[in-house]
C-alpha cells in the first residue's frame, strides 16, 4: 500500500508563503480555525500559539495548502491528498534547493504563466531553452526558493 506524504517547506513567514503558493498552484489554503478554537477551549493551547491571518485563526508559524479536489478533514482542515506544509524556522535560506517544484502551465502558455507568477511575487532568474527537450524559466518564490515554470 502506498504511503501518504506532504512536502514540508521551511519558511520565514509560513502564512505569506502559503498564500503565494496557493495562488501559484491554484490550491486552497487550509483553514484550521475550527481545530484552533477547539484546542483553545479545551486549554490544550493558548493564545501565544495562534495568529490571525486572512481573517482566520491559525497556528503560529505553520500554514498548509491543498489541491482543491482532494479530500480533507472538515474538523481539522487538514488535506488528505496533494499538500504542502510551510513551517517557520529561525535560520534563513543558505544555499541552492536540493528539491524544487516545477509549475506547468498550458501548452504554449509559458510567457503568460511566468507573468502571472511574477504578479504574485516570484522573480525570474534564468531562462533555459533546450530546443526540442523544452523551454522553462528558473524562478524564485518571495522567500528565494528556486522553482521552475514550464
Amino acid at each position: 500500500m502506498a504511503l501518504g506524504w506532504k512536502l514540508v517547506i521551511d519558511s520565514a513567514n509560513a502564512s505569506a508563503l502559503a498564500d503565494f503558493w496557493a495562488a501559484a498552484l491554484e490550491y486552497e489554503v487550509e483553514d484550521p480555525s475550527v481545530l484552533v478554537e477547539r484546542l483553545l477551549a479545551a486549554g490544550r493551547i493558548d493564545e501565544n500559539a495562534i495568529v490571525e491571518h486572512g481573517g482566520r485563526r491559525t497556528f503560529r508559524g505553520y500554514a498548509a495548502i491543498r489541491h482543491p479536489e482532494d479530500p480533507f478533514d472538515a474538523t481539522s482542515g487538514v488535506g488528505r491528498g496533494r499538500r504542502l506544509l510551510f513551517q517557520d524556522v529561525p535560520e534563513g535560506k543558505s544555499g541552492k534547493n536540493r528539491l524544487h517544484i516545477d509549475v506547468h502551465g498550458e501548452p504554449g502558455g509559458l510567457d503568460a504563466l511566468v507573468a502571472r507568477l511574477e504578479g504574485l511575487g516570484a522573480t525570474r532568474v534564468q531562462e533555459v531553452d533546450k530546443g526540442p527537450a523544452g523551454r522553462w524559466w528558473l524562478m524564485r518564490d518571495p522567500e528565494g526558493n528556486e522553482f521552475c515554470a514550464a
